[in-house]
């Protein structure tokens, strides 16, 4: 089954938009693994952009939500 430009869900208006960044906002404070791809270290943060305590700035973040419970 192929599908055509009429099958995609419409645009986002401007107002959902925001809740929907809100959301994902949300989701994620206290919901980022990070991962130090230097010396190995992982931790928990809000925010994706954190540099590692050894310094480095070569950090993997992985928003936990994506991932199901069990």
């Amino acid at each position: 089954m192929s599908s055509s430009p009429t099958d995609r869900p419409p645009q986002l208006r401007p107002d959902e938009l925001q809740q929907w960044r809100a959301a994902i906002a949300e989701a994620n404070r206290y919901n980022i693994l990070c991962h130090c791809k230097t010396c190995g270290y992982e931790w928990v943060e809000s925010a994706a952009g954190a540099p590692c305590r050894c310094g480095s700035e070569k950090v993997e973040y992985i928003s936990c939500w994506q991932f199901p419970d069990g």
